[in-house]
């Protein structure tokens, strides 16, 4: 695979980075549709499975559409490699599952994706692996969680829904000192905005399925960091449980990426301006969005983002059946649990994402019965607030 000039910037890499040609020298990135490889003697696919001669053997291990894609994303996250999963979930159990074994420990943020945290506070203990949780915007609870030994670290910042802000160099530089990888779910900055290896973590996890794909079509994600786990263990582990991304999703995500800087630039100017009218409207009691300076860490937001992104929570008054009925009065803006498409996107995490955690868990979490999270899309500004205001006043 050539690799591009230094001086390429980061739009023409989006583009362009990692494209391998095949010998009918296509436009396009070719679509490899193959689930094997053939050989032209025994004794070559001898040398490929004892790891003698570097060649695809099967698409569970590799495919020449896959590997694009991970080599264009390995150099917009200036990683050292990339390996592509079916999904982000697949690609958050496949990090952590990668890195811990029975008898270690894993301390992570309170503030995660439902399934995130399904996974870290149901799944992983039926492993024999210790789980801490801390409110992870209290770096006391980080540096006393970390004193009991630990093998990992799991955060998400801005978290899932109500865009807490983790201080990652800090904490960081603490789960380093406890001995402990970082993992960092960068989802909702996109790799745009946040560069968590640049802030001191170890790996970056990203569900390709949002803002890299962009309008909704596919499934995927990716895990990036040090080549020595990336092609190591987690290597291993893909290849013998088979979370593999399609070709197909693969050639859809590398067409992603060629925009992916315009819609993140637009998503979150749009964002901005959005989440400033809904500072002020009536009926909504609160307003969070990381760049907004009444967001309570607008200013570690701001030293650690490129931008605010394209998610904001806010609180209706009235509780669940307001924030219903204001769901259901919405003309424009789609009631959907996903996010980072081109179409505005809206969803009430108490009874989605988030459903299945206890009443006193999803208020623990400022997760009220009158929050919804609203992913700001590429339509005009106007007419996403005229879309919120007709429902407010419902």
């Amino acid at each position: 695979m050539e690799q591009p000039p230094v001086e390429w910037r980061l739009p023409t890499r989006l583009v362009r980075g990692g494209l391998t040609r095949s010998p009918h020298s296509e436009t396009s990135e070719a679509l490899y549709l193959t689930s094997g490889y053939v050989y032209d003697t025994a004794e070559e696919a001898e040398a490929a499975f004892a790891d003698e001669n570097p060649r695809y053997i099967y698409s569970r291990y590799g495919n020449p559409t896959v590997s694009m894609f991970e080599e264009r994303l390995r150099m917009l996250e200036a990683a050292e490699a990339c390996r592509a999963t079916s999904s982000g979930m697949a690609a958050v159990f496949a990090a952590l599952s990668s890195i811990l074994e029975a008898g270690d420990r894993l301390v992570a943020s309170r503030a995660l994706f439902g399934s995130c945290l399904h996974v870290v506070a149901k799944i992983l203990p039926r492993f024999g692996i210790e789980t801490c949780l801390v409110d992870g915007t209290d770096i006391e609870q980080w540096r006393d969680a970390l004193k009991g030994g630990t093998r990992a670290v799991f955060v998400e910042s801005p978290s899932n829904p109500t865009l807490e802000i983790i201080d990652l160099p800090e904490v960081c530089s603490l789960a380093h000192e406890a001995g402990a990888t970082v993992v960092v779910d960068n989802v909702f900055a996109s790799p745009l905005l946040q560069k968590p290896l640049e802030l001191g973590a170890d790996i970056v996890v990203y569900s390709a399925t949002k803002h890299i794909d962009g309008q909704g079509r596919c499934l995927g994600g990716a895990v990036l960091g040090p080549a020595t786990f990336v092609d190591g263990p987690l290597f291993t582990f893909l290849k013998h449980t088979g979370p593999a991304l399609s070709p197909f999703n693969a050639w859809v995500l590398l067409k992603g990426l060629e925009t992916l800087d315009l819609r993140i630039a637009r998503h979150s100017a749009s964002a901005e301006a959005v989440a400033g009218w809904l500072a002020s409207r009536h009926g909504v009691r609160r307003m969070l969005y990381p760049w907004h300076p009444t967001h309570p860490q607008a200013e570690l937001a701001r030293r650690m983002m490129l931008g605010g992104g394209s998610i904001i929570a806010f609180e209706v008054d009235g509780g669940r059946g307001r924030a219903f009925r204001f769901l259901n009065a919405l003309k424009l803006i789609d009631i959907s649990n996903n996010l980072g498409d081109s179409k505005s996107l809206v969803t009430h995490p108490a009874t989605t994402t988030h459903s299945k955690l206890s009443p006193e868990e999803r208020e623990h979490l400022g997760i009220t019965e009158g929050l919804v999270r609203l992913h700001v899309g590429l339509e005009d500004v106007c007419d996403i607030e005229n879309d919120l205001a007709q429902a407010l006043a419902d």
